[in-house]
């Protein structure tokens, strides 16, 4: 578990707090990749966890916070952003884009601003939970304090169903 103070939780909270928002960073006992793992540990519904995915859209970073109910459509992302396709990034396109390890990329602290999808589903949920720069670590929001946050675009994200998708955190 990282110490309260480390340095990624740290600038997250900080960014928290001048933003104005209400919710504050909670050190969970145990690793939060995934969708599941930081729903058990929080009581509540998976779909009230922000999955944190980021692809790479030819060279640029794209964040996509979905339900962790859900599995992102990449064809549906890539139609919506009129690309021809997008790549799910790989943990050093993430750290390098994002200064946060696969599994706890916070949806703010990012060392330049990344272009965010909001998946529609999070409205569903009075309380949302993302990650807080560290798999260890989460925060509560909301579905318009993350767009607020993010400066994101509310997006349908999720597939319909079948293959063809990236599921994760």
């Amino acid at each position: 578990m990282p110490s309260p103070d480390h340095p990624r939780v740290t600038e997250v909270a900080r960014l928290l707090r001048a933003a104005g928002a209400a919710g504050e960073v909670r050190h969970l006992p145990d690793s939060a990749r995934t969708a599941p793992a930081a729903a058990d540990q929080l009581g509540v519904p998976v779909g009230a966890i922000a999955n944190s995915l980021v692809f790479d859209v030819g060279g640029a970073p794209l964040l996509v916070l979905t339900s962790g109910g859900h599995r992102v459509d990449e064809v549906r992302v890539a139609e919506l952003l009129g690309v021809p396709a997008l790549t799910r990034a790989d943990a050093d396109f993430v750290r390098r884009h994002t200064g946060q390890p696969i599994g706890g990329v916070a949806p703010i602290g990012h060392p330049e601003p990344i272009g965010t999808l909001v998946d529609v589903e999070l409205a569903r949920y009075d309380e949302v939970w993302a990650a807080a720069g560290h798999p260890h670590t989460v925060f509560p929001t909301s579905y318009d304090e993350l767009l607020r946050l993010t400066e994101g675009t509310p997006a349908e994200v999720a597939a319909e169903t079948g293959p063809g998708t990236a599921v994760g955190r």
